[in-house]
């Protein structure tokens, strides 16, 4: 149980990173940089619609994130 707890917490932790890293901040991130060429041709909606969900994602994985983490402090006994 302690192994596959382990594993989940490295999945989420890597996957949270990524989905922060992609969020467009101030300075428009990585975001800006993968999606520059949708915005052009669909507009700026569609990059709102990304962020959103981006935004979405993210809060799922924090939580996830957490109750690995609580999980795996249980079982370290």
């Amino acid at each position: 149980m302690k192994i596959a707890v382990d594993i989940l917490l490295a999945i989420v932790s890597v996957a949270l990173i990524l989905v922060v890293l992609l969020q467009s901040g101030k300075s428009a991130g990585l975001s800006g940089a993968i999606g520059g060429a949708s915005e052009q041709l669909l507009g700026k909606t569609k990059a709102r619609g990304i962020d959103a969900l981006l935004g979405k994602i993210t809060v799922v994985l924090a939580i996830l994130f957490m109750i690995l983490t609580l999980l795996a402090g249980y079982f370290v006994k």
